[in-house]
């Protein structure tokens, strides 16, 4: 018989992009970054993590170095895009309360959304070679840049205590809605009562 009348039978699995595999690389060490550390971590540990062999990886990133570096830049650029466009939309009302309401609940949102980056961010920055944290400064210096036009214009505004060092305050506030990865999970708990909880202080101070 010359032809068949059966339809083809496709038998081989779409073998997934350049692009998405390197994205199941950073995923895989991102998660293991934030639960083991730097230094536990090693390229094949990765790669299994990814279901890959330790080869292809190497096909994608150069170095351990690398892929580290895009994990951190990673973590502080999602954090970035949300507070950025948080304070374009709260910026046109002109009230310094929401502007930071709006922007602290980006931060903290976001942070706790895309925990594997950003907690691999905020808890091994520490430990990665020197090399490696100059680079990334890079990055979380843009976002700290930020913040401070974000405060920069409140106070320019006349809503923020004149007698405020903003350099302090956004320190003190990047610092301490960072620290929510060590103690808040967002599986148990709500995170628009918690940026609350957390504006209460900020806006309305601790003494009567």
């Amino acid at each position: 018989m010359k032809g068949s009348l059966l339809p083809s039978i496709q038998t081989s699995k779409k073998r997934p992009t350049a692009p998405e595999t390197r994205q199941r690389i950073l995923d895989a060490a991102a998660h293991l970054f934030k639960d083991a550390g730097y230094a536990a971590v090693s390229l094949r540990g990765i790669a299994d993590m990814a279901g890959m062999k330790a080869g292809s990886v190497y096909y994608h990133f150069k170095s351990k170095e690398e892929i580290v570096l895009e994990v951190l830049n990673t973590g502080i650029e999602r954090v970035h895009d949300a507070v950025q466009s948080s304070y374009d939309d709260a910026r046109e009302s002109r009230s310094g309360s929401r502007i930071i309401s709006e922007c602290v609940k980006a931060h903290l949102n976001t942070l706790l959304a895309h925990s594997d980056y950003t907690s691999a961010n905020v808890r091994i920055y520490g430990q990665v070679p020197q090399t490696v944290q100059l680079d990334a400064k890079i990055v979380r210096r843009k976002y700290e840049s930020l913040w401070d036009e974000i405060l920069g214009s409140v106070k320019a505004a006349g809503q923020l205590n004149e007698t405020v060092d903003l350099r302090l305050f956004r320190l003190m506030l990047i610092g301490s809605l960072n620290a929510t990865l060590e103690w808040f999970d967002p599986e148990h708990g709500n995170v628009e009562e918690l940026a609350n909880g957390y504006l209460e202080i900020l806006l309305n101070g601790l003494m009567e």
